[in-house]
């Protein structure tokens, strides 16, 4: 699951990787916290998952929903929270389980802005995704937890 994400991963996950990589530190959470049943039909619960932690204030209010076969994120601009910015960067990933594949932004729309469309793959089409959300500091030294936003059928 976290393959296909790996860039966005190394980033999203640096803040967390003592003494091992910051895929690994992913991987390892996912494993001790996103997988579900037993033996041998074993799942993973998009819902655990995380693309990105750390300290920096997550997403407020974030959804995604289908535009013309895109994908239009949204979130509030809750600047001034704690240490959200209006300049923090979104991090985003958009998972197609059935192909393998991802799409990731790890340099998108700035906080203030609130909303980002992520062009996806034409033959998603018919496909159900599962779509995340979180930021990085302009700095890049601070990232936020990823919000989980659900599962999505493109059409």
């Amino acid at each position: 699951m976290l393959q296909p994400m790996t860039e966005l991963v190394r980033i999203g996950w640096k803040l967390y990787a003592r003494g091992q990589s910051p895929f690994n530190a992913a991987m390892s959470y996912t494993v001790n916290n996103a997988i579900i049943g037993a033996f041998p039909d074993y799942e993973i619960d998009a819902s655990k998952v995380f693309v990105s932690r750390g300290p920096l204030t997550p997403a407020q209010n974030g959804a995604a929903i289908v535009v013309s076969g895109n994908l239009a994120f949204y979130w509030d601009d809750n600047s001034g929270i704690n240490s959200a910015k209006p300049t923090d960067k979104a991090l985003i990933a958009v998972l197609n389980f059935d192909k393998g594949l991802a799409v990731t932004i790890s340099e998108g729309a700035e906080r203030s802005a609130g909303s980002q469309t992520i062009v996806l793959p034409s033959n998603w089409a018919g496909n159900e995704v599962q779509a995340y959300l979180g930021f990085i500091s302009d700095d890049k030294k601070n990232i936020a937890n990823s919000v989980y936003l659900g599962s999505i059928d493109i059409n």
